[in-house]
């Protein structure tokens, strides 16, 4: 289906173009409604929450500079992980919100999605504005990932696995949709070791938000809705 454009965020986005270089964190506060969200991403942005131990903590936004991508054409995947993943099965948009959760787990390090953040994306998804992919073992839900979509545009924005290579297996699957319908750019906010040892590369902000407008602005029939299951 076609993404059901929610009514415009009662704020405005600051330009990212006028952060100092390399500084990431743009502005704190405004909220998580989809067309907040959505604007967001149009100008660059992400959010996270300040303190995700607290139950109504403010949001801060970010627009890293230098800010990773993984290049459509350049993701790695080994011999070894082609192998592994004969033993995944692949879904996309079956189960968004448990995914998000999967995502959240307070167990693990790092954690910053909060209830507020799980509430949010799955309301942007039920506008046909996310997306996740599913990967399970013997019917059970084993790894996935999730992020925006906009146009030709994609914003990874977390990844779980419970199965060595689940994650690895969704990200390989997100690629290969991204490719066949038609994406430009494949957004992971930050590079980390892991995900540089997949393809991951570091742009300047100029350059990242050149290719957004592109990606975002492009006038195609590339709808980004997910192929049959």
């Amino acid at each position: 289906m076609e993404p059901v454009e929610p009514p415009p965020s009662h704020w405005v986005m600051p330009d990212p173009l006028e952060i100092e270089p390399g500084e990431d964190l743009v502005a704190v506060g405004a909220d998580l409604a989809p067309g907040t969200l959505l604007a967001a991403y149009r100008a660059g942005l992400f959010p996270m929450p300040v303190d995700p131990t607290r139950r109504r903590s403010k949001m801060a936004w970010f627009s890293p500079d230098p800010r990773g991508i993984i290049p459509l054409d350049g993701l790695h995947v080994s011999r070894s992980l082609r192998r592994s993943m004969r033993h995944f099965d692949v879904r996309i948009d079956t189960r968004f919100t448990d995914v998000v959760e999967a995502c959240g787990d307070s167990s693990r390090p790092g954690r910053w999605i909060t209830k507020a953040i799980v509430d949010a994306y799955s309301e942007l998804y039920d506008l046909g504005w996310c997306h996740s992919i599913e990967v399970y073992r013997d019917g059970e839900l084993v790894g996935g990932l999730y992020g925006v979509r906009i146009e030709r545009f994609f914003a990874g924005e977390a990844m779980f696995h419970t199965a060595t290579d689940a994650s690895k297996t969704a990200l390989v699957a997100l690629v290969e949709w991204l490719n066949a319908t038609g994406a430009e750019l494949f957004d992971v906010q930050w590079v980390t070791d892991h995900l540089a040892s997949l393809g991951a590369v570091a742009i300047p902000r100029t350059d990242y938000l050149a290719r957004l407008r592109s990606a975002v602005l492009a006038n195609s029939s590339a709808t980004g809705t997910p192929p049959p299951t």
